[in-house]
């Protein structure tokens, strides 16, 4: 994005009231600069369309800047420039108040395109003064895995609730420690598995735990990209704990948790890594698990560090197939429905509501904060994230299938309260 973009979402997330709504419209294709961005109003304005065209649905009845959850984002790499910083021009509930970088430089420039104050802007070193600034409420770590541990302790110990990358951390002693500052310091812990928002794939959830076509008897996965050099973060194992799997291996596994509300009770793998590739001299390219589900379901799921971009599922059930290809990338996302209705095959492509994904999970965060309720994807759901990937890398070391008994029967074992539907 460049700078005028930025500058402009700034200045919608700053105060400028019709350029938020104009932002929220966007997503939809309706205009709604008329709407008075309030939660407290409900603003009807006459028809558009033709009664026999399709209705466009609510305005985004968005927050008054002032009635926002203030959150810090704590670094600022690419994730958090591209995506992170941008989405608060799309979200309803929250806005971004405070940085925290080691580059004083960078975090001036986008202090100043995000109207944030520089005495709100703060180094790893000072993160802790955060305690005295009662406009952040949430923190939103954004750091190498390694550091998730560190920075959700000290800003449960700041008084602040916490939103936390995946994965969660790099061990389940640290992940456990995580939950256990957060419950002392009576703060909230939320992960953030922004695909568990995201309306198609929660679409996909629904037709699977209602049977739609059935029951599901295997789900495929893949999700694989090329890395850039070897210098990269997570090609360092202190820094990102290991390689392709807890990255982009973890959305398969985790998404096949979502989509079936159940937890493995078993699973086998296998790794390799190119020889000679330094890319690959600390953590493992190439990753394919097994997960095996009480109800008989099988799960197939593969990973890699070193072949082209593919980010794709299938869920195969009795008489139809749900397909997400790609499924896991910020936008663009498709899905079709493939069934045999009449006796002939077809295949069907739901519209995308192209919501804005950060802004989802950002804003569920927010709402939990505001109506003190337990996230849908709290800390409890990357422990057993965690839990799993450790078996994954047993399983492969030991060459046996490793069986797990957390969570194993019950029905959305580790997740709060879904999201409202306005969210998702």
């Amino acid at each position: 994005m460049n700078h005028a973009g930025r500058g402009l979402l700034a200045t919608a997330v700053a105060g400028a009231l019709p350029l938020a709504a104009a932002e929220a419209a966007d997503l939809s294709g309706f205009g709604t600069q008329a709407q008075t961005p309030s939660g407290d109003l409900d603003i009807k304005l006459p028809p558009l369309e033709a009664p026999t065209d399709p209705k466009p649905g609510p305005f985004p009845n968005p927050d008054a800047p002032d009635q926002r959850v203030g959150f810090a984002i704590v670094g600022l790499g690419h994730l958090t420039l591209a995506e992170i910083l941008p989405a608060f021009g799309h979200a309803k509930h929250c806005k971004p108040v405070a940085l925290v970088s080691g580059d004083a430089d960078k975090m001036a420039k986008a202090a100043k395109q995000y109207g944030i104050k520089a005495s709100s802007c703060y180094s790893y070193q000072t993160y802790d003064q955060l305690k005295d600034n009662p406009e952040v409420q949430v923190i939103y770590i954004v750091l190498p895995n390694s550091q998730h541990h560190e920075f959700t302790l000290r800003g449960a110990k700041a008084g602040k609730h916490i939103l936390c990358e995946k994965p969660m951390a790099n061990s389940v002693k640290e992940c456990e420690e995580m939950i256990a500052a957060c419950n002392k310091a009576g703060k909230k812990l939320m992960i953030a598995y922004r695909i568990q928002y995201e309306p198609l794939n929660r679409a996909a959830m629904k037709l699977v735990r209602d049977k739609t076509y059935g029951k599901t008897k295997l789900i495929q996965m893949m999700n694989c990209q090329n890395q850039a050099h070897d210098q990269q973060w997570r090609h360092k194992k202190a820094l990102a704990g290991g390689g392709s799997l807890p990255d982009v291996g973890l959305y398969c596994l985790n998404t096949t948790r979502f989509l079936l509300g159940e937890e493995p009770n078993e699973v086998s793998a296998q790794i390799y890594s190119t020889p000679g590739d330094d890319r690959f001299k600390e953590i493992e390219e190439n990753v394919s698990f097994t997960l095996r589900f009480p109800s008989g379901v099988i799960s197939q799921c593969m990973t890699g560090y070193g072949s082209f971009n593919a980010k794709s599922y299938a869920v195969h059930a009795e008489t139809g197939t749900i397909k997400m290809d790609p499924a896991f990338p910020y936008k663009g996302l498709k899905q079709e429905l493939v069934h045999a209705p009449n006796g002939k095959q077809v295949t069907e492509i739901p519209s995308n509501p192209a919501k804005q994904q950060f802004a989802l999970e950002m804003d569920h965060m927010a709402e939990c904060v505001r109506n003190n309720k337990t996230p849908y994807t709290p800390g409890e759901e990357g422990l057993q994230d965690q839990r799993i990937m450790e078996a994954i890398y047993q399983s492969a070391k030991e060459n046996r299938p490793v069986k797990l008994t957390a969570g194993v029967g019950k029905t959305d074992a580790f997740r709060g309260p879904a999201p409202t539907e306005e969210l998702a």
